[in-house]
């Protein structure tokens, strides 16, 4: 049988049944309701909830970006909207939320066969050398890839995916924010990193060069947790703001908060500041957002 060749560049870029870009959870590596939180942000838990992570649905084969501890409805959500049994992990960095979701590949739940997972080398090390990460490496639940820093990767769906080194708490394995590169729009995810300040790029120059920028909104301001603030240095979104305003509002556009904390008071749609900021070009993440790659 003959394939039309229109239908084929199509179907080679994409186009055909649509790659889109997906928001699988929002919150910071602990969700909510956060344990022993007994105050009121944690009082009222939201439908779909969920920890940080991106996905890319297409139906040749679907990608998540980290594997966090609600990893078994955000990938199932995944693969009902790709149509495909198909998929690979990429992790940022080792931290709790981005990783730990890896457990269910094992053979005490859903012992996969060679799961492709995605990483930097000292989070490949990490998975390779520490139980019980490395029981699903031996047992070939999960097959390690490396990255490497500003260098693509081009999977098998035409999706390019780079990751880009950024400067955060690295206790166990280096972080990167990745951008995912499809045949036409390109979204940048940064869902951890310490202050602005710290990074050798400038992030008034990198929105610009994206559609979408998913970043860093762990914290609205400062004050928001009973430990001091430097400990976790992310940048606040109230700063975050302060710096991007320097931006066109239609580069403000692009720029969606995720990562929050259980405390964020920007979890909830009314929250003064969040309606500011609205108001001023930027927006928030929310569970099942789709987005044309």
């Amino acid at each position: 049988m003959k394939i039309a060749p229109l239908f084929l560049a199509l179907f080679l870029s994409g186009q055909l049944f649509g790659q889109k870009l997906v928001v699988l959870g929002t919150l910071q590596d602990a969700g909510s309701p956060q344990l022993l939180c007994e105050k009121e942000c944690c009082a009222h838990p939201k439908a779909n909830d969920y920890v940080a992570c991106l996905g890319v649905a297409d139906s040749t084969r679907a990608l998540l970006f980290d594997a966090t501890p609600d990893i078994v409805p955000q990938l199932t959500e995944l693969l009902s909207r790709s149509g495909t049994d198909r998929y690979s992990v990429f992790l940022t960095h080792a931290h709790i939320g981005h990783y730990t979701g890896l457990m269910h590949f094992g053979r005490e739940a859903a012992n996969t066969k060679k799961v492709p997972v995605y990483a930097m080398d000292r989070m490949i090390e990490f998975l390779a050398k520490n139980g019980p990460w490395n029981q699903l490496v031996q047992l070939q639940n999960i097959e390690l890839n490396g990255l490497q820093d500003g260098v693509p990767r081009t999977l098998d769906n035409g999706i390019k995916v780079e990751p880009v080194r950024v400067p955060h708490r690295d206790e166990f394995s280096e972080t990167v924010g990745f951008y995912i590169k499809g045949p036409n729009k390109t979204a940048l995810y940064i869902p951890d990193i310490d202050k602005w300040t710290a990074w050798e790029k400038n992030i008034l120059a990198v929105v610009p060069t994206v559609d979408y920028a998913f970043i860093d909104g762990t914290f609205f301001a400062d004050g928001e947790i009973p430990r001091p603030m430097a400990e976790v240095p992310h940048p606040f979104i109230s700063e975050s703001i302060e710096l991007l305003n320097y931006l066109p509002v239609a580069e403000r556009n692009k720029v969606y908060f995720i990562h929050l904390n259980h405390s964020n008071p920007a979890r909830f749609e009314d929250f003064e500041g969040r309606v500011e900021a609205e108001k001023l070009g930027y927006r928030f993440a929310e569970f099942g957002m789709e987005f044309e790659l």
